[in-house]
């Protein structure tokens, strides 16, 4: 999202938080999700998934500061939330959404972009080759958590290469050499609290 989309949306946004109490929730919890409303972002991350009957799980998003996400945005029996970090949220109702114009005018844009990251991940998971998957994970990634950086761009959270692998359907073993591959050639680097950053060469990698 734009920064200067982003900073509006934050203005009203933080109107709307005046006085709701906040829940925390550290890294690695599951979240919460019933029908009857739905979470809001304040700060950290949150990763969307379903799970599959052999175990694993399949992204479906993340949902970022001043995001809208719960059970009431999906036909999947199976839906669940993670906090990719520790995060801080707040509860809205679905009877104050359908009561409040204003908020409701909020929430569509977010189930749009929800709907489109979906998609996203969706045509990655069709590529054949892992390799092209990852590099198109973290170009969409770029775009939804990355945050601009002298040397290139910072994905927001620390992944791990479990995270990586579930998204893009392989194995973790699979994605550390990939991630090895890509800081030997200058690609990535990985900061000192383990954020991986996108050089500005990445996005010009071809048949790696």
């Amino acid at each position: 999202m734009p920064q200067a989309t982003r900073a509006i949306l934050e203005l009203d946004h933080n109107e709307l938080r005046e006085g709701r109490r906040l829940h925390f929730y550290a890294k690695g919890e599951g979240i919460p999700l019933v029908s009857q409303g739905v979470w809001q972002v304040c700060q950290g991350l949150v990763q969307l998934s379903t799970p599959c009957l052999n175990g694993e799980e399949v992204w479906l998003g993340w949902a970022d500061p001043s995001m809208f996400f719960g059970q009431w945005f999906s036909l999947l029996q199976a839906y669940q939330a993670t906090a990719l970090s520790d995060v801080h949220l707040i509860w809205f109702s679905l009877a104050e959404i359908n009561a409040s114009p204003r908020l409701s005018q909020i929430v569509l844009p977010q189930m749009v972009r929800r709907m489109r990251q979906t998609e996203a991940l969706l045509a990655i998971s069709g590529q054949r080759r892992v390799e092209e998957r990852l590099h198109q994970l973290f170009l969409l990634m770029k775009e939804e958590i990355g945050e601009p950086m002298p040397e290139g761009t910072r994905l927001r959270v620390r992944l791990t290469h479990q995270n990586l692998a579930n998204a893009i359907g392989t194995t973790r073993v699979t994605v550390t050499r990939l991630l090895s591959k890509l800081k030997r050639e200058g690609a990535i680097t990985i900061d000192r609290d383990r954020h991986i950053i996108l050089n500005d060469s990445f996005k010009n990698l071809a048949n790696w």
